[in-house]
């Protein structure tokens, strides 16, 4: 089994032009034999008022993000990522997401 444990960040891509909010996260990726990876993580600086309800407005619109290592400029696997009420990230790859999201708005 192989890992990679140290730094990733996460980027909410509105289109492939513009990247509304990036993350930096502390994570551990494991990947099996078989190519099978699983991914755990938490943020990397303690969230201020800003930017939690940044990331809870991307969390509740989709999330799908996409991960960039160190050294990459862009991420280029996608991935769903799910919060838990302790701060821990969960993270699984999500190959076959096409980018569409169904968003509707209460203006009222």
């Amino acid at each position: 089994m192989d890992l990679f444990a140290g730094q990733g960040r996460l980027e909410w891509w509105a289109n492939q032009l513009i990247c509304l909010e990036a993350y930096d996260i502390d994570i551990t990726v494991a990947v099996d034999a078989v190519g099978q990876w699983r991914a755990t993580g938490r943020h990397a600086n303690v969230l201020d008022a800003s930017q939690r309800e940044g990331w809870d407005f991307l969390m509740e619109m989709d999330p799908h993000f996409s991960i960039a290592f160190p050294g990459e400029d862009r991420g280029g696997i996608m991935v769903r990522v799910v919060e838990t009420g302790d701060g821990n990230l969960t993270l699984t790859e999500a190959p076959d997401w096409d980018g569409s999201v169904n968003v509707t708005f209460d203006l009222t």
